[in-house]
């Protein structure tokens, strides 16, 4: 296939795409994440219960079964996923109850009917049926003969492990504070468990761990409606008489029978099993009941009850009427739950019963709730940034590149619309991290345009005519636009794979916008520079932004090198004092703790809002007033170490004490997951340096590896240290930046070292320390210029992408110059001290040295020495001759090139150099002087394809 047909068919294929694409975008949806929209996000971490293990089978089963709750709740377009190897992620759009949708949606569901009386545990440890100061009498399972948890847990610590068949539990633990008289921690599963979330691994000197074995359980007293739930709880024996599987058809309904209170209950069948254990049991609690009447007394007082056990909560404690159940209840027509439901509790219950016990036991280890409000603000500041951030990428390329800058507009723009339409058609959930990679990914785009662009304006510098130029500059810059966006695309996966949900958006999108990019960049650009190569618009090297032919300004940056280190060692200290003295301040992400935004609807102040909040226990919590535009002024800031089930309560306080919360959001996360979510950013670090560490040895060699996996160290130090001088707060958006950092850093470093490995073949005589000083000078605009394509966007997040990404693109902008710096000034002198150790390159240093006295920056040639074809062609088919000039080091391939053109050579021919001295013998190396040779090498050299005589196969000859 030609070039011209292969262009077509590109611009063919582009064009068809756009179509479509632009067709996805017109009919498919777009998925706001809750960050955008608004709702609820619940993580829970699964533990093990009696019945079940943490495996896979079981996850997925418990995750059917909260969405079977979810289904319920009427949320549209519900996610639930596995996060991690035992942690659920729930995201409930639209969802303004974070209560309501906690208690539904991760309740464990493990339903126990108990004979009530004979199993409440007294305090010498042993069941005390008649006596109503443990029992409550007629008020059963009520706070107000409940006892606190403290107290609890030591009266059921004292028994034995009793009912092997029966018990629902294993041995849980407590940790208790002996002093305060307060559990501390439990129950757990295990002793270690209780220390999960401290750092130590033992009590404390007034702390007891104590151990309530199987056969006794610690259940809370009944909550009042609308309540907070008390601290009265009640120790039972572990013996249930039914469990919630031995119930069936659970529905909402009303008492409406005959001397029905038209109250809400829940009504429910029972399994054969179920009915004729529920009769025995009933007569059995009814025939008590009669045996306790005393003539003259309201029978109430004389009525034994049964207790329904929810998760270790008491929703119900009713009794039996002995008068008119005297042989029990008949299970035939099933039976009812009645007393204190509203409408939404007993539908909760029915919705509970219906779908069934989750088979895992399940704590909330982060609370996540944005109102609707915030999220369509936080979606307007991330699309403006992105819209700024095109803007002003476009301009530089524009100004910089003129008509090749008009093409990478273009295909920028044709770039966005086709990464919309795959982030509909997938479907992509849009967050805001996500919107930010989106807007990164402009970079993405723009520096492989940058590398190609600086390409083809070097090699129509140096002589080449627009279409040539254009061919190789795409055939040199290829491989590091390669090797640059693999290390993102590696990147970007070991984000999605190890990161917390927020960053596994802007990962994703990181990743899908690296791979677009290669497309727009590499193919389509290509084949539309291929077809107005030829053309009028691109005749002249100004339209292309390559001006007049000038030299290349050569610096010495090995000699300066000791200047950069040193620069970089005073930041790195500086950075060090900082994060010694100060720290770095860690983000509830990593620390664990709540994040509170909300409006009030009377007007307070700070105080107002500290006293509201000592009503339930948190007067020590931080709070600010914020100004806010969608918030209004009465809007407040709380933080402090809250835990995540206690958020739902602090909303209710707020509420009642100031007439509402119109605008509520809150992050809430929990030690543990905290602690995963540290654990995840280390492992990705890590990992990503292995990763980057392995391409390079593969790509280049092992001791290329080595000063960059430095200078990546030496970034993210720097980045910290900027944190720690700035205050701000590193969270999992700053992990994500950390990684891309590396990714850009590394993606400058890439675009130098090709171009040390092109000059090293090129430069055979010359001492590494004058190869790197040349290739630095030569690629020196083009690094710059991808840096600040990359620090424009990042600019544009930073100053309009409000709040919530503030601190990611503050990393991100200093990050990026960190790495422009360590790219040429770190990691490029750090190979150089390493190589120019090496026997090859120590011997031409020893000869260079030998001659001149010392190694000069830039390698100066002996008088009279010539440059000499790689491959001499035989003399027959020799052209034409070019006398070499005086300084034959500085003789690129392109002047060489341009002196055959001088000579109207034809294209193809081959030529050779003479010298004014006697040519020495091919080979002998050591009879030439230490050059900076810059040589044509055999790939480069134009050949005749002119077509070979025909052979005869058996003696060679030609026929």
């Amino acid at each position: 296939m030609t070039d011209r047909r292969r262009n077509l068919f590109i611009l063919l294929l582009v064009f068809g795409l756009l179509a479509t694409s632009l067709a996805v975008i017109a009919t498919k949806p777009t998925r706001l994440g809750l960050d955008l929209q608004g709702g609820v996000e619940l993580i829970y971490e699964a533990q093990p219960t009696r019945d079940a293990e943490v495996t896979s089978d079981a996850l997925d089963r418990a995750i059917d079964i909260m969405r079977q709750r979810v289904d319920q709740l009427g949320v549209a377009e519900p996610e639930l996923q596995r996060a991690g190897s035992n942690q659920i992620q729930v995201s409930l759009p639209d969802v303004s109850n974070a209560e309501r949708a906690e208690e539904q949606v991760g309740q464990v569901a493990q339903l126990y009917f108990y004979d009530w009386e004979p199993n409440v545990i007294g305090p010498d440890g042993e069941p005390a049926p008649n006596d109503p100061e443990v029992t409550g009498g007629p008020q059963a399972g009520s706070a107000t003969f409940g006892i606190p948890l403290y107290d609890a847990v030591r009266r059921a610590a004292q028994r034995p492990a009793t009912n092997p068949d029966k018990a629902t539990t294993e041995s849980r633990f407590y940790l208790l504070d002996t002093k305060n008289e307060k559990v501390v921690a439990g129950p757990e599963g295990s002793r270690e468990d209780l220390f999960a979330e401290r750092t130590e691994t033992k009590p404390g000197p007034d702390e007891e761990v104590v151990e309530v074995k199987p056969g006794t359980i610690v259940v809370r007293a009944q909550v009042p409606d609308d309540a907070a739930p008390p601290d009265r709880w009640y120790v039972l024996n572990d013996a249930p008489a039914l469990k919630g599987t031995d119930i069936k058809d659970p529905e909402q309904n009303f008492d409406n029978g005959p001397g029905g209170s038209g109250q809400p209950i829940v009504t429910f069948g029972f399994t054969s099993h179920g009915r004729e254990v529920w009769q025995e049991v009933t007569r059995e609690i009814a025939q008590r009941g009669q045996a306790n009447q005393v003539p003259g007394t309201d029978p109430s007082t004389a009525a034994q009850h049964f207790a329904i056990v929810l998760d270790d909560e008491l929703i119900s404690v009713p009794f039996i009427d002995y008068q008119q159940n005297p042989d029990g209840i008949d299970g035939v027509n099933g039976s009812q739950i009645e007393g204190g439901f509203t409408i939404d509790s007993a539908q909760e219950l029915t919705n509970l019963l219906k779908t069934g016990a989750l088979p895992l036991r399940l704590e909330l280890i982060s609370q996540s709730q944005v109102s609707a409000t915030l999220g369509q603000q936080a979606l307007d500041e991330g699309l403006i940034a992105g819209a700024i951030g095109f803007l002003v990428v476009a301009l530089f390329l524009l100004t910089f590149y003129r008509v090749l800058g008009i093409i990478a507009v273009g295909a920028m723009t044709v770039y966005g619309i086709y990464l919309f339409a795959l982030v509909k058609l997938i479907p992509v959930v849009m967050t805001l991290p996500g919107i930010a990679g989106l807007v990164l990914t402009l970079g993405v785009a723009a520096d492989a345009n940058i590398v190609i662009f600086e390409r083809i304006k070097e090699e129509v510098r140096a002589g080449r005519s627009i279409p040539a130029a254009i061919t190789a500059g795409y055939k040199k810059g290829l491989a590091a636009i390669i090797d640059a966006n693999v290390v993102t695309i590696v990147v970007a996966f070991i984000l999605f794979v190890l990161a917390t949900a927020g960053v596994k958006g802007f990962a994703l999108m990181l990743g899908l916008g690296t791979i677009v990019s290669l497309f727009t960049a590499v193919l389509a650009t290509q084949a539309v520079l291929g077809t107005l190569g030829s053309t009028r618009l691109m005749a002249r090297r100004s339209a292309l932004g390559a001006g007049v032919e000038r030299p290349p300004r050569l610096i010495d940056f090995m000699g300066m090198s000791k200047w950069f280190f040193l620069v970089s060692g005073l930041i790195l200290v500086v950075g060090a004092l900082a994060i010694g003295g100060k720290g770095v301040p860690l983000g509830i992400d990593f620390e664990s703790g709540t994040r509170i935004t909300t409006a009030l609807e009377q007007p307070t102040d700070v105080d107002g809002v500290r006293d509201a909040l000592a009503g339930v226990g948190y007067a020590g919590a931080e709070v600010q007033q914020v100004t806010n535009d969608e918030l209004g002024d009465n809007a407040f800031l709380i933080s402090g170490d809250i835990p995540p089930d206690a958020v739902p309560q602090i909303q209710n306080q707020l509420e009642d004490e100031f007439g509402g919360t119109p605008e509520f959001s809150n992050q809430s996360i929990g030690p543990t997951f905290g602690a995963s979510v540290a654990r995840s950013a280390i492992i990705a670090v890590i990992a990503s340096l292995l990763v980057i560490s392995v391409y390079i040895a593969m790509r280049f060699e092992w001791k290329f590896a080595v000063p960059i996996a430095i200078a990546l160290v030496h970034d993210i130090l720097i980045v910290a240290g900027t944190y720690a001088l700035t205050g701000r707060e590193v969270t999992a958006a700053t992990v994500a930046a950390l990684l891309t950092i590396m990714g850009y850093s590394l993606y400058d470093t890439i675009i130098v070292l090709d171009r040390v490995r092109e000059n090293v073949p090129r430069m055979p005589r010359a001492a590494f320390s004058q190869i790197v000083n040349r290739s630095l000078s030569e690629v020196l605009v083009r690094s710059l210029a991808t840096s600040f394509s990359t620090l424009l966007p990042v600019l544009a997040l930073l100053l309009l992408g409000g709040e919530t990404l503030t601190d990611f693109a503050f990393a991100l902008f200093v990050g990026v110059l960190s790495g422009a710096y360590s790219s040429l000034f770190i990691a490029t002198p750090l190979l150089t001290l390493w190589k120019d150790r090496e026997p090859q390159w120590e011997m031409r240093a020893k000869r260079i040295k030998a001659y001149f006295g010392t190694i000069p920056a830039f390698a100066t040639p002996m008088p009279g020495m010539t440059a000499i074809d790689v491959e001499p062609p035989a003399p027959k088919r020799r052209r034409g001759s070019v006398t070499a000039p005086q300084d034959p080091t500085q003789v690129s391939r392109e002047e060489f090139d341009e002196m055959v053109q001088d000579l109207h050579v034809e294209p193809g021919k081959r030529t050779q150099t003479v010298e004014e001295e006697p040519k020495p013998k091919r080979g002998s190396a050591e009879d030439l002087q230490p050059e900076d040779l810059v040589m044509p090498r055999r790939d480069d050299k134009p050949r005749a394809n002119k077509p070979r005589k025909p052979r005869n196969k058996r003696h060679g000859r030609p026929r």
